[in-house]
């Protein structure tokens, strides 16, 4: 049997985003067959897909790739309003710029304790780089 990627397999392959995946998909431009709720692409079906030759998929662990992901809640006190908004902006910029990952990036701030919140949700290098980023946002 022909090795089969997920459709977010296919967008770490590819460098796409894994709704563009679904798209072509259902667009009928890459072949695939579902699978209870979700697609599976045929490595030869990718191949003709992308014109190029490549690897077959690696085996999952009970079907599944194994990914690592932090969870994280940093909260800042005696923050004042334009300083907790450049933080979020720098942040919310940071995690928009990270194409193939997952970065995702919450902020609450109150005004009247003076304290802001931001959740992490991250994979471990991504969620260092956004701590490094949030103390250098801090420290200037």
């Amino acid at each position: 049997m022909e090795g089969l990627y997920s459709v977010d397999q296919v967008a770490d392959l590819l460098g796409l985003h894994v709704r563009t995946v679904r798209g072509y998909v259902r667009d009928g431009r890459l072949k695939a067959v579902r699978i209870g709720k979700q697609y599976r692409i045929g490595h030869d079906d990718l191949e003709t897909f992308t014109g190029r030759s490549l690897a077959p998929p690696a085996r999952e662990t009970a079907g599944r790739r194994r990914r690592v992901d932090v969870s994280s809640i940093v909260e800042v006190e005696a923050i004042d309003p334009d300083t907790a908004s450049r933080v979020t902006t720098q942040l919310t910029g940071a995690a928009a710029g990270r194409h193939g990952t997952r970065v995702r990036i919450e902020t609450a701030y109150d005004e009247e304790s003076a304290r802001l919140k931001i959740i992490i949700l991250a994979g471990p290098d991504d969620t260092v780089t956004v701590l490094r980023l949030v103390q250098a946002v801090l420290d200037s």
